[in-house]
């Protein structure tokens, strides 16, 4: 990374890349955008993005993609069976992870879709970090169960410890002799953690609990699917690691690991996904699954185009000044919030800034949506799309009572070399004048719930008339302005 400092003294983020293409982006008044979100159901997910101004509601398939990952596109080889475009891939994958074997599939819940299916037994628990929505969906739709053993600091909103996703290494030892190897599937580690903050693990940490697995005899999988934000944190956040490249630090990473999995949509700023190991017997029972789900074992449901630009998007994964432009646009933005008291979680993860909705909306009962309600909430106040990281995005458990989630966030999402520094201070802006008006803000209720990843699609109505005294507020406050 280049080390530039500012005669001014300021502590400003910068880019490491010129812009060559642009898109037009749109935003509508105040009051088309309530009318916008009551017609989504106040679900951010359901906004049509003509709609929407600022699209922050994921870094999934929205990073902005070099242009020698353009230019590799127009090489692709479209055969069916054999396609030279596979070979050049599984290279680069085999180059930068140094494991044997690797599985094309669309995407990453189509990683976990196979893992799953192929690893978890009726009855098993699942041992892991922390969740992610769609991981936890799998494993239960296979019989299983999930064990969560972050460690306590994970779920301090407010924090100075540099490696919040770690697994608690007694809870680990607890939980094994608890359950018995035999009744676990395996345990995953997630780097970093999607609905916590996106809060990294440490190396240390991994080759811990790689140690305990394999002494133990259980599968350890690796979502790396944020992967390039946690080398970047594992490159500045542990002295040990400050001068030993990239690649080294991925392929340290790889070699504690049996399986990798990930979101090409996240790592590589492309489009598909993947999975990695060297066991040969494990590689032949989940190849069996991708023709029956994905397509043919040459591109598993990737578009071979998609699949050049991944193999591009991945080696770039390797520069420093690469993967470090999502963290350090995310720990501007919280540093623009921290200095109005908005409370964020610290310190700043991967993958974008999280709004503490329990503090932010601290008059909101947990079961009327805190989280989901500051995100339809800032939409209205900005034109900008976050997403909410709580209890929408929980299950419920099986007798149908509602499963509290343990941190109820707003995650304003960063894609990779999107959006400009003026653009991320105009949404602080908008977030800071909501803080101030927060009590204006209520809460949500279902009146559409689907029984799995119900934030995906699911429909809500405001407790109250809140959302119109909320955008009659906007305009007394801005006059004409947008």
């Amino acid at each position: 990374m280049s080390n530039v400092k500012f005669m001014s003294g300021e502590n400003i983020p910068l880019e490491m890349h010129k812009v060559r293409m642009v898109q037009k982006v749109n935003l509508i008044p105040v009051e088309d955008r309530l009318e916008a979100m009551q017609d989504a159901g106040f679900n951010t997910f359901l906004l049509q993005n003509r709609d929407v101004f600022m699209d922050m509601l994921t870094d999934s398939g929205v990073n902005a993609m070099s242009q020698n990952q353009y230019a590799a596109m127009m090489q692709a080889d479209d055969s069916y069976a054999g396609s030279e475009t596979y070979y050049r891939l599984e290279a680069v994958l085999q180059d930068i992870f140094a494991m044997k074997y690797f599985l094309p599939a669309h995407q990453g819940r189509a990683c976990e879709n196979i893992i799953a299916q192929t690893l978890v037994k009726p009855g098993q628990a699942t041992i892991m970090n922390y969740h992610f929505t769609t991981t936890k969906a799998h494993i239960t739709l296979n019989g299983g169960s999930v064990e969560e053993i972050l460690t306590d600091e994970g779920f301090k909103i407010k924090s100075d410890v540099p490696f919040k996703g770690d697994i608690d290494i007694d809870k680990l030892k607890e939980c094994i002799n608890r359950i018995g190897t035999e009744n676990i599937a395996f345990v995953r580690i997630e780097a970093g953690t999607n609905l916590i903050g996106g809060q990294p693990v440490s190396m240390g940490n991994m080759r811990e609990v790689s140690k305990i697995c394999r002494d133990k005899g259980l599968k350890l999988v690796f979502d790396a699917s944020l992967l390039g934000d946690n080398l970047y944190f594992i490159k500045v956040r542990d002295a040990a690691y400050k001068d030993v490249n990239i690649k080294d630090i991925t392929r340290e990473i790889a070699s504690l690991m049996d399986v990798v999995y990930f979101s090409a949509r996240k790592l590589g700023s492309a489009r598909g996904g993947g999975i990695l190991c060297s066991d040969e017997q494990l590689y032949l029972k989940m190849r069996e699954l991708v023709p029956l789900y994905e397509g043919f074992l040459t591109y598993g449901g990737m578009s071979v185009r998609e699949m050049e630009a991944l193999a591009v998007g991945l080696q770039e994964t390797m520069d420093f000044d690469v993967i470090n432009q999502t963290p350090i646009i995310v720990e501007a933005l919280c540093n623009e919030l921290l200095k109005h008291d908005v409370p964020v979680v610290t310190p700043p993860g991967g993958l974008g800034c999280h709004v503490d909705a329990m503090e932010f909306c601290a008059h909101i009962p947990q079961t009327q949506y805190p989280a989901g309600a500051l995100a339809a909430s800032i939409y209205i106040a900005s034109g900008v799309r976050c997403m909410e990281r709580g209890t929408l995005s929980e299950q419920r458990n099986e007798d149908g009572s509602e499963r509290l989630a343990e941190m109820e966030l707003a995650r304003i999402a960063v894609p990779r070399r999107v959006f400009t520094l003026s653009q991320v201070k105009y949404t602080a802006d908008r977030i800071n004048w909501l803080y101030k008006n927060r009590g204006l803000i209520g809460g949500l209720e279902f009146v559409e719930e689907p029984k799995m990843l119900r934030f995906f699609f699911g429909r809500l109505k405001p407790i109250g008339n809140w959302p119109e005294v909320l955008a009659k507020k906007f305009r007394e406050d801005f006059g004409d302005s947008l």
